[in-house]
């Protein structure tokens, strides 16, 4: 019977170290697929920017409706706000500034206030803090309808949420979280702000009731809506209050998925996410994800975050920077390895062609004697003795011939196996420092494009280098609407590269189609598209072009 116990423990024991190590595996390649997802989301990004402007312009069109009233641009106006103020704050301050001048047209001081509301709201978030606050201290807030007294405590929630942020001081907290209490006191205890707000207020004090109202939400509101994204990222402060490091990562992708996927620039998840990629040492993805969230601050103009951002930026470039040398550093070891080991098997081949070139004339040269012996009877002993000399030889260089041939494959083979083992070692050093595009590289053939897109960033960083203002001063000789605009990661393109070719001096399109890998018909027919887009006569469009100066030249 003890015995039969003592089994059936082992059983249990074995059958939950294995579910351990299934939901450990699980775990990890969810993280990874999630991982990829994003990392796909970001490249896609302008496509889900470029559908926000679609949604935002098919509103703009509404603004041009006959007999259109100014209440009726005023809603129109607030859903502009509303689409702008986590997309473009110019934008939307742009609308609300127009509607404070209807609802003062109008006169009616419900409007007046919420058109204010806004206003403070989109100021604190550009880090306007003092004319955000004069704005709020201006409204009395006794005077307000509880709808507006809502926002107002909202308003001056994030007001003081976006300042210590802006700060680092976390002192401006308790200003906040008095708002916030404010708040809660008013709005429907139903409703999904204040059940947010309760699952936060829980995470530090009962986390078992935290999770219950967040496994609610998430259960009940669309995946990938804005409000998903909050809630996600809402939800990773409880997980890793909790210590569920790979959870809270989980919900920080699914929250930065969704933010991207809607174009909503005011991204934290994302920048929590570089933070953790980079403790991790994942310095590709710290850099890919820290790059999306500067991208997004500038072209947003959601400044509260960016003093933080920038600061984390150089600390995660300068990693990056130094790990991607190291990585040239063994990629040019290995290639020289792989040269010197290719030169030395040139020399044996060569050898080894030289010793059965000998053998060949040997083998000639005992035809000849064995026609002498014929014709040469009396010398038979002679010859004979000779003819033993020479078959010894003959021997002799057989095994020579054996003994070289033995070494060529022996390198051979020895070459191959340490070229595999290399790339063996390579390739799973890279997977544990997650080098996606070193492991893409060294699988690859394409050496050839390799080499030419490092020639061309070369070339762009040495040109630029002679003429650091050539972009911005070519620009300048294009028309407004014509004006090139780089890839983030580009420090030039084709037609840019064409024209800096042009700029040294070389003129034959021959020579320009040689280097930049296309027809000659396609060199000049970006060089007349681009004297058509010229703000400057064509004709004198190249000539201009000459006279870009360079460093030296200042």
């Amino acid at each position: 019977m003890k015995l039969n116990n003592c089994f059936l423990k082992k059983k249990f024991l074995l059958l939950l170290i294995a579910l351990g190590i299934g939901s450990i595996l699980y775990a990890n390649n969810e993280l990874k697929l999630l991982t990829d997802s994003l990392r796909r989301v970001i490249d896609e990004k302008h496509i889900f920017v470029q559908k926000k402007e679609d949604r935002i312009n098919r509103i703009k069109c509404m603004l041009k409706s006959p007999g259109l009233t100014l209440e009726g641009e005023y809603r129109i106006n607030l859903r502009l706000y509303d689409e702008y103020k986590k997309f473009h704050i110019d934008s939307a301050i742009h609308y609300v500034d127009r509607n404070i001048e209807i609802s003062r047209q109008l006169n009616k001081t419900y409007l007046i206030n919420q058109s204010s509301l806004n206003l403070s709201f989109l100021y604190s978030m550009c880090g306007r803090f003092r004319e955000a606050e004069i704005i709020l201290k201006s409204i009395r807030s006794s005077e307000l309808p509880k709808d507006l007294l809502i926002v107002y405590y909202q308003t001056y929630a994030s007001f003081w949420g976006h300042y210590s942020i802006s700060v680092a001081n976390n002192l401006y907290g308790k200003q906040q979280s008095a708002y916030q209490d404010s708040l809660f006191a008013l709005i429907d205890h139903t409703s999904l702000d204040y059940r947010m707000y309760q699952a936060s207020y829980y995470i530090w004090r009962d986390t078992i009731k935290s999770k219950e109202i967040f496994k609610e939400l998430l259960e009940i509101e669309e995946v990938g809506t804005p409000t998903y994204a909050m809630i996600t990222h809402s939800y990773s402060g409880l997980c890793r209050h909790q210590k569920k490091y790979d959870e809270a990562k989980k919900y920080l992708i699914l929250s930065a998925i969704a933010d991207t996927r809607n174009a909503t620039r005011e991204n934290a998840s994302l920048q929590a996410l570089a933070l953790i990629q980079y403790e991790e040492q994942n310095l590709a993805d710290a850099f890919k994800f820290t790059q999306s969230a500067i991208d997004d601050v500038i072209s947003s103009g959601i400044h509260f975050r960016a003093i933080e951002i920038y600061k984390f930026n150089a600390i995660i470039n300068t990693a990056y920077q130094t790990e991607q040398a190291r990585s040239r550093s063994n990629l040019t070891t290995f290639l020289i390895s792989t040269s010197i080991i290719l030169f030395l098997l040139v020399l044996l081949v060569i050898c080894i062609y030289i010793q059965m070139k000998k053998i060949l004339r040997i083998k000639q040269a005992l035809a000849q004697s064995n026609e002498k012996l014929l014709r040469l009877n009396d010398k038979l002993n002679h010859m004979n003795n000779q003819l033993n000399d020479t078959n010894n030889q003959l021997c002799e260089i057989s095994n020579v011939k054996e003994h070289y041939i033995a070494e060529f494959f022996d390198v051979c083979f020895s070459y191959i196996s340490k070229m595999e083992k290399y790339q063996n070692t390579l390739y799973k050093y890279a997977i544990n420092k997650y080098y996606e595009e070193l492991i893409k590289k060294l699988k690859s053939s394409a050496l050839i494009d390799e080499e030419l897109t490092a020639l061309y960033a070369r070339f762009d960083k040495v040109f630029l280098g002679l003429y650091p203002t050539f972009v911005s001063d070519f620009n300048a000789l294009l028309k407004d609407e014509e004006k090139i605009i780089l890839k983030p990661d580009a420090l030039l393109n084709r037609e840019l590269r064409i024209y800096a070719l042009l700029r040294l001096g070389i003129t034959d399109s021959g020579k320009i189609a040689n280097f930049l890998r296309c027809s000659t018909s396609t060199v000049y027919n970006y060089r007349t598209k681009m004297r058509n887009k010229a703000a400057v006569d064509r004709d004198e469009f190249e000539n201009e072009i000459m006279k870009i100066s360079s460093t030296q030249e200042k």
